[in-house]
């Protein structure tokens, strides 16, 4: 007898299917040629992936990792990582992808040079922003991996041409991470304040220079060096920056962004610091140089100065011409000034004689006489001395009190001594004073 099967309903099937194609394909690694991208508001991404014969369709979800994103590129041949779903609502099934890798060469190289075209559209690889490279730096910030014949090279090196203090960030330089490792330490020496830091009381100062490297490698394993993230970390950095990575023949991005690109770790040492036995060489030349041109100008300075010296007259003469002169000078001076001052002595004598022979007590000692108020002004008018309760009469020597008649119009003079006046010296108004003329 057949048992009867059971029945199920359309969302028990398709959560059945859901639960067993994510138990089969719940880690796998799929490649495809990427087409049909688009990013939803949402921030996710859905996009298809195919070969010549079939077409699979996927969502990355938002958040994912630059690297992942920038693989989702129109055309770009990938390998993704993730797990295969299945969506109830429509019975379609799609990858839910977590990673996204170029796959091979020929990808790679379309996605660096994408990449490259963006990121010099922005401006990062311009020469303008190149920063000198310091002749000799106190302190230089190397950011490789702690192990390896790197920074043994580097070591080398500058110990051979001028020994230098070396800051070593430690970080990874290919594989999974490698690409913030490097950026994070780029930007960490950045942050390194001017006057330095402590750290477990040791001072770490700030480096002048800073040399990014690695050694050779396939295109693949040098590939971090172009990661979007290293290179705007390096056209960022406000130290200078010199990328050493690879081999001479190895290009990377991080190249175009540096501010001095060198062929190898052991050359980017070299062009960081001088060669010490050079340097000194060179100063001790130049030092030279300096005495003999200091001595040459000596010599020539020595040799106008006794041409000069032949060319001028006895000094004795030239002193005893000099002392004539101002003899000379002194005596004409000495009349001179006699002279102007008998001259102002005459002409004040007759302006004083003038100036007597114009003075009213001249003219009163004549015989004349002078009416004045009690203030000491003149009195000129009879109408001015009849309003006046008295008035003075002034002679050569001295004044009167004069009281005016009451009826009769007559003067009456003091009968006693006592009501005369004190006499006192009368002050002329200098404004009355006429202008004394001379001529000579």
């Amino acid at each position: 007898m057949e048992v009867e099967k059971p029945v199920l309903t359309v969302t028990e099937i398709s959560l059945s299917l859901k639960a067993c194609v994510e138990q089969v394909f719940g880690d796998i690694r799929v490649r495809g040629e990427v087409v049909g991208v688009k990013k939803a508001p949402s921030g996710h991404t859905y996009f298809s992936l195919k070969d010549a014969d079939s077409v699979l369709s996927a969502i990355c979800w938002r958040g994912r990792d630059n690297d992942t994103m920038a693989a989702l590129t129109e055309g770009l041949e990938v390998v993704c990582t993730g797990k295969l779903s299945t969506y109830p609502g429509r019975s379609n099934y799609q990858m839910i992808v977590q990673e996204a890798r170029p796959a091979g060469i020929g990808a790679l190289l379309k996605l660096l040079n994408d990449r490259k075209e963006k990121l010099e559209k922005e401006g990062l690889f311009d020469v303008s922003r190149k920063k000198k490279i310091p002749f000799l730096p106190e302190v230089i910030g190397v950011v490789t991996s702690p192990t390896g014949a790197v920074i043994r090279d580097i070591m080398h090196r500058l110990n051979e041409r001028c020994p230098r203090r070396v800051l070593l960030w430690p970080v990874l330089v290919q594989g999974e991470g490698a690409a913030e490792q490097i950026a994070t330490a780029i930007e960490g020496f950045n942050a390194i304040p001017k006057e330095g830091i402590f750290i477990q009381n040791t001072h770490i100062p700030r480096p002048d220079v800073l040399i990014v490297a690695r050694g050779g490698g396939s295109f693949e394993d040098l590939f971090c060096f172009n990661e979007e993230i290293v290179v705007r970390a390096a056209a960022n950095s406000q130290i200078p920056l010199i990328s050493a990575v690879g081999h001479e023949t190895d290009t990377t991005l991080i190249d175009y962004a540096a501010d001095l690109r060198a062929p190898t770790p052991t050359g980017a040492a070299e062009k960081a610091v001088p060669v010490q036995a050079e340097l000194t060489a060179w100063l001790n030349e130049s030092e030279n140089r300096l005495i003999d041109g200091l001595y040459r100008v000596m010599e020539t300075a020595q040799t106008k100065l006794e041409a000069l010296t032949r060319s001028l007259p006895n000094l004795s003469e030239v002193i005893r011409l000099f002392q004539e002169r101002l003899s000379d000078k002194y005596e004409r001076l000495q009349n001179g000034m006699a002279v102007y001052l008998k001259t102002i002595d005459t002409a004040l004598n007759l302006k004083s004689t003038l100036l007597q022979s114009y003075s009213y007590n001249a003219v009163l000692e004549r015989g004349f006489a002078l009416v004045v108020n009690d203030a000491g002004k003149i009195v000129s008018r009879r109408q001015a001395a009849a309003e006046l309760p008295h008035f003075h009469i002034r002679f050569a020597d001295g004044q009167l009190k004069v009281l005016p008649a009451p009826a009769t119009g007559k003067t009456v003079l003091p009968k006693t001594r006592s009501d005369l006046p004190e006499r006192k010296m009368f002050q002329p108004d200098l404004f009355s004073v006429p202008d004394i003329k001379t001529t000579k």
